[in-house]
């Protein structure tokens, strides 16, 4: 997401996190905290009760997984 998500449509992203959460609910809370909650890794290894490994995991997915979704490719 990062650069990309500049101009994205909210309700398209919304219908994108949707989507999402029927691949894996903890991947949309991966997103939320990340990206919106501006946390770390770290920190949101912390909140999930999971590995920074996991995180960076799920981060990686969510966000190829969006920017497909949101762009089409």
């Amino acid at each position: 997401l990062g650069t990309r998500a500049r101009g994205v449509d909210i309700l398209a992203l919304d219908e994108a996190l949707t989507s999402l959460a029927k691949v894996g609910a903890r991947k949309v809370r991966v997103v939320e905290m990340r990206f919106f909650g501006g946390l770390s890794v770290e920190e949101t290894a912390k909140v999930l009760g999971v590995s920074p490994e996991t995180v960076m995991r799920d981060w990686t997915f969510a966000k190829a997984w969006l920017v497909s979704r949101l762009t089409g490719c």
